[in-house]
This record gives structure tokens, sequence and C-alpha cells, in this order.
């Protein structure tokens, strides 16, 4: 299952590199219209934010401290600044499940996270369709916008 958790991460984070240098306007990526309330920047700037937190943190011990609040606050970030940041959690993402065993796989994940206890395999699969479901966003903003 490890291979096949690093092959999608690594898709998908390859996809939001993608959809981010595919924004005609730059300034578009922080750009929200009608009902949709968050801009594709601060989309990819939770998503950043949430893998470096739910793995790197709390699988990789690499001690990142989210403050989610500033992924939805931050404006006008330069996409290459986007760009570096999801390439760095990709390597952590990466990284840290290459380390992870069928016994840690099993475990108890340290966080309890939507409202019960899950396994880390499970917190894997639910991170890895957050990603899927933001980046879908992403790609819908982007093609109303441009």
């Amino acid at each position: 299952m490890i291979e096949e958790l690093i092959t999608i991460y690594k898709r998908d984070l390859d996809k939001l590199k993608k959809e981010i240098l595919l924004f005609r306007l730059g300034e578009n990526l922080w750009v929200t219209t009608g009902t949709i309330t968050n801009s594709a920047g601060n989309l990819s700037l939770h998503l950043i934010g949430n893998l470096n937190h739910y793995i790197g943190h709390h699988l990789g011990n690499t001690g990142y401290v989210r403050d989610r609040d500033s992924e939805f606050e931050n404006k006008n970030i330069p996409a290459s600044k986007l760009i570096a940041d999801i390439d760095d959690v990709a390597e952590i993402v990466e990284q840290t499940l290459r380390n992870i065993s069928k016994t840690d796989l099993n475990a108890r994940y340290p966080e309890d996270v939507l409202g019960h206890k899950l396994t880390t395999s499970f917190m894997l699969l639910h991170l890895s369709s957050h990603l899927s479901y933001h980046l879908g966003q992403i790609n819908y903003i982007r093609r109303v916008l441009d």
C-alpha cells in the first residue's frame, strides 16, 4: 500500500503544481467569484499546511507547526513560492511514507481526527481524498476565472 500511496500523492501534487501554472493571470490565484469563498491560492496553502501537519509533523516528526488560519488569510504569494512549497511537502510525504511499516499503518493515528480514533492507513487514505477534493476545486476555479 505504501508504494501506491506514494504514487497517488506524487501524481496529485504534480497536478496541483500544473494547475497553479495553468492560471493565465497570476493574480487570479487569489480571486474568488460568486459563491466560491476560497481562492485557488488559499486552497493550495491549505493543502500544503494539511500535508505538512498530518503527515510531516505527526508521522515524519518534522516539527512543523501549523497555522491553519493563515492558510486562508495569506494572499498574493508568488506562484513560484507555492510551487517550491509543494515540492517541499511532496518530498516530506514521500520520505515519511517510505519510513512507515505495516505495523505503523495498522496502528492508531497519533491525533483524533474526524471525531474519532483512526488507523494511520485510514488517515493516509483520507488525506489523499482530501487532496483530490481540493485539487478538483482548484481546477474548477481556474476554468471559471480563465
